[in-house]
């Protein structure tokens, strides 16, 4: 179902939201990985705020969606979006990565109320939501389980042993989402380790291949709901997105995989980010 101008509008406004509240927090925390926290963003809002079943003030509820951050050096992002859910404080993000605060740059699931599964060593949160969604499937539970993947990431052998499993248990109560902003901490991703033709693969490996703009919440939208549909094999949704989304002296730039902002960087930042939100709003005006 098409997204309305009301909710096309209300995701557009939380996404940018979020983003400023991301960019404080690596100001806050004095550095962290700010060019895939921009570039998933959009994801991650209307994953929560659309159309995964979840309660902030229940996190423990048995029949929640579950969603596996497998990028988890994204956190800088994570945090600012579950605690402006209600999961925890606000205030908490003023500490991120601070000796002491539960929120380290991995976010840890014994600490912060609403991650699934501790990650950050790479390439296996997709093992993690096979688990969960078989185990659903055996209980007879309906809820689903989301992963999202990097796509630098998707180096890692774990995820394709993960991905044959998924397609040979047809595990289509797991959505996979790759974050595809085509950048990795040592470059862009087909200089160092190239994944092209990268949907051939997810299709060879059994699944069901979804690609849409990851910045375009109607295209998100189309592409999860279909995800979402699928009862012959697992779908993937390969999301097209820019690393440092809406940050214009960051974005597609590799070498902010992971960087700070002093005060003036912080402004220009946000300045951006509001320039980048005005041509969105403009852009779903059209529509």
């Amino acid at each position: 179902m098409a997204l309305t101008t009301e909710e096309r509008r209300r995701l557009e406004d939380k996404a940018h939201e979020l983003r400023l509240l991301s960019v404080d927090t690596v100001a806050w925390a004095g550095s962290g990985h700010v060019g895939g926290s921009m570039s998933a963003m959009d994801i991650m809002t209307i994953l929560y705020h659309k159309y995964m079943r979840v309660d902030p003030k229940d996190p423990a509820k048995p029949d929640r969606d579950r969603f596996i951050l497998s990028k988890g050096h994204v956190g800088v992002g994570y945090a600012p979006l579950l605690a402006d859910l209600g999961y925890f404080d606000k205030e908490l993000l003023r500490e991120y990565n601070h000796t002491g605060s539960p929120l380290g740059m991995h976010l840890d699931s014994n600490k912060v109320r609403g991650v699934e599964a501790s990650t950050g060593s790479l390439g296996h949160g997709l093992a993690i939501g096979l688990g969960m969604a078989l185990g659903a499937r055996l209980r007879g539970e309906a809820w689903k389980t989301f992963v999202l993947l990097g796509d630098g990431e998707c180096d890692e052998g774990a995820v394709w042993e993960s991905a044959m499993a998924a397609a040979h248990f047809k595990a289509t109560n797991l959505i996979t989402v790759v974050d595809r902003n085509h950048c990795m901490i040592d470059g862009p991703t087909e200089d160092v380790m190239a994944l092209e033709p990268f949907a051939d693969k997810w299709r060879a490996f059994g699944f069901e291949v979804i690609e849409a703009d990851g910045h375009d919440f109607d295209a998100l939208a189309s592409a999860i709901e279909r995800a979402m549909a699928a009862t012959e094999r697992p779908a993937v949704i390969i999301a097209d997105t820019i690393k440092g989304c809406g940050i214009d002296f960051i974005a597609g730039d590799y070498k902010w995989h992971y960087g700070g902002f002093d005060a003036e960087k912080l402004a220009k930042a946000k300045e951006s980010l509001g320039l980048y939100h005005e041509s969105r709003l403009a852009k779903g005006a059209e529509r």
